[in-house]
């Protein structure tokens, strides 16, 4: 099921198409703060938008799923050993993420990976979410920002072992979130989920346009519509190149 606000923001989209048609200039329609929603660069943004970015992945049909094991093709979950950013430091990548994306945060007795407890924004729904190691840790997930089974169809079965591995534990790929957010997501693109919060759309389709490009995989043409739908909000939203502030990188 598509995402409740794509129908405004298809109405932006064809009124900037119109405009663009007939050389007149015309504006989007008001989407309360929107047109600004996740402007601000993200960390290591370039030049680059994520809306030219976007123009340039190839565009192809899904891919079968056949062949996808998650643990067997991406290794095991939240491995330190990879070549992603931050990797091999002794921490495992979901620590990582926490530490990046929580504040308030606490350790566990004698450890300085293990996080114990923390506050998180939760981009998603834009609620706070408290995280508390243990029965209810569920509360805050890591997402896969492409989600694992979905960059198989579009690709990652072409990719290395190492690179699979890669794109499984990248900062860039990564982001906490609330549980249930994460779980109604499931291995959805953005023709068929998009975060509640309207003001992160536009970071977070950046984020996987960055991440498709960085890792070489195709967009299909219903999940392009969608983020082209969303960019056009914000087109000059730069492209992330790495997200990895906060997380401790290796002392050697």
């Amino acid at each position: 099921m598509k995402h409740r606000s794509l129908p405004g923001r298809l109405l932006a989209g064809l009124v900037l198409t119109a405009a663009a048609l007939t050389g007149c200039s015309a504006q989007a329609p008001e989407l309360g703060d929107r047109s600004h929603s996740g402007a601000k660069a993200p960390a290591g943004g370039d030049s680059t938008s994520a809306l030219q970015s976007l123009q340039s992945l190839p565009v192809k049909g899904r891919a079968p799923q056949t062949g996808y094991d998650r643990d067997a093709k991406f290794g095991s979950a939240w491995s330190d050993a990879t070549t992603a950013p931050g990797s091999r430091n002794s921490c495992d990548t979901r620590d990582d993420i926490l530490r990046r994306d929580l504040t308030a945060v606490t350790h566990k007795t004698g450890s300085t990976c293990v996080i114990a407890s923390g506050r998180l924004a939760d981009p998603y729904t834009a609620t706070t979410v408290n995280f508390v190691r243990g029965p209810h840790s569920a509360a805050v997930q890591i997402d896969h920002v492409v989600a694992l089974s979905a960059s198989w169809r579009t690709g990652a079965a072409r990719l290395s072992q190492e690179q699979r591995e890669a794109l499984a534990n990248d900062p860039l790929n990564l982001i906490a979130s609330s549980g249930p957010a994460n779980q109604q997501k499931s291995d959805s693109d953005a023709a068929d989920w998009l975060p509640s919060n309207e003001d992160f759309q536009c970071t977070y389709v950046a984020r996987q346009v960055a991440v498709k490009a960085k890792y070489r995989l195709w967009v299909t043409a219903p999940e392009r519509d969608a983020m082209n739908r969303v960019l056009a909000i914000c087109p000059g939203q730069p492209l992330p190149t790495d997200t990895s502030a906060g997380v401790i990188l290796p002392t050697s």
